[in-house]
């Protein structure tokens, strides 16, 4: 039978349409103290929108793009502070120098494969210039994200193109966001089942500001899995051998608030992302390339590319009072990578390897057994 190509754009004006997922709350099991915002997704900080190109042709490609935008308006010209922490750089991140020197950002972040990275950041670039008001821009620092999906897929024969990244930050969207195999999560692998796409979000109590954080990870590394402190590895009997490849992997993990941070705090927030992730079981193995992108969203706080002043005029919160937001993110990234796995299916991809879904069902059971459900 002839082999057809199916690029699915995934956005989130059709998550309802496409997939009935469920995720670790709707089985009561729930992640930390604080509560989640009303989607439980990056989305709930305003203005952050997400959105997904998935690329499923014939047998062997299985891949594909989020993107994620901290805002509507054009990024170049109304810069956001940032900083990226890595916990572990055996990695492909694009644009990294400038964010660790100026502190900002200038583009949407974009997540795919990791021989898709210049793709995308040829993609990124097409987009700033072609934006209005950007006719005199000659340097554009895109930013690009990644993990290696090439079990799964055909990563070699680079399938994804520029206009599958366009797509992706053209259908992004505010609202639900549709986790696992899709976007950049489609071919990859975590803790030896099916990972992907996964969000959460956190909204710190009013009394200490009432900040909005939410994480959005791309899963596709190993360890010895735990689920709210339940052992789940070692009750299946699935956990590392060799210490070696089965570990191996990469996890990127993108968190954006509304709390006014400069890019000094903003990297203190993505390493507590890391806590979170070796709350789940994650080891950050020598073959992994764990980064963490911290974005503030906060209006007041844009950065002009153009300006009259000297001066930047923000508000930034003082270091004293930003510890809330640490748990928020400790928090938002566990819950967003357990939401990976939960929403994950299993798929079968390049040379009819095969990555099973998490047992859910089993998972509910050891959890019980350990008091971990809410009745």
């Amino acid at each position: 039978m002839k082999n057809f190509k199916f690029i699915f754009i995934i956005t989130l004006l059709f998550t309802s349409e496409l997939y009935s997922q469920k995720r670790v709350r709707d089985y009561g099991i729930e992640v930390g103290v604080l509560k989640p915002g009303k989607n439980n997704a990056i989305t709930d900080v305003f203005g952050v929108k997400v959105g997904h190109t998935t690329i499923v042709e014939g047998k062997n490609i299985r891949t594909g793009v989020t993107a994620i935008l901290p805002h509507s308006d054009n990024i170049f010209q109304y810069k956001v502070p940032a900083a990226i922490y890595l916990g572990n750089g055996f990695g492909k991140l694009a644009g990294y120098s400038q964010v660790k020197e100026l502190g900002n950002i200038e583009t949407p972040i974009i997540l795919t494969n990791t021989l898709s990275v210049p793709a995308a950041s040829n993609a990124l670039i097409s987009y700033t210039l072609n934006q209005p008001d950007n006719k005199n821009v000659s340097s554009v620092n895109s930013v690009v994200g990644e993990t290696n999906d090439g079990y799964l897929n055909d990563i070699r024969g680079r399938h994804v193109k520029e206009i599958d990244v366009l797509n992706a930050i053209k259908n992004a969207k505010t609202g639900k966001v549709t986790e696992g195999n899709v976007g950049a999560g489609t071919g990859t692998i975590c803790f030896g089942y099916k990972g992907g796409i996964g969000t959460s979000s956190r909204v710190i109590p009013k009394k200490y500001g009432g900040y909005t954080v939410g994480v959005l990870v791309q899963t596709n590394f190993g360890g010895v899995f735990k689920l709210n402190g339940v052992p789940v590895a070692k009750e299946l009997d699935n956990y590392p051998r060799s210490y070696t490849y089965d570990v191996d992997g990469s996890c990127m993990i993108v968190v954006m608030t509304d709390a006014p941070l400069n890019s000094r705090n903003l990297e203190r927030l993505a390493k507590r992302a890391m806590m979170g992730l070796a709350k789940t079981g994650g080891i950050a193995s020598n073959g992994s390339g764990d980064y963490v992108i911290a974005v503030s969203t906060a209006k007041e706080n844009r950065i002009p590319y153009k300006s009259k002043s000297q001066f930047l005029n923000k508000k930034e919160l003082r270091n004293g009072v930003i510890s809330p937001l640490f748990l928020a993110t400790i928090e938002a990234t566990e819950e967003a990578i357990l939401n990976s796995l939960f929403a994950a299916k299993t798929l079968k991809g390049k040379d009819n390897h095969q990555v099973k879904s998490l047992p859910i069902n089993k998972v509910i059971e050891i959890v019980k057994k350990h008091n971990g459900i809410k009745q």
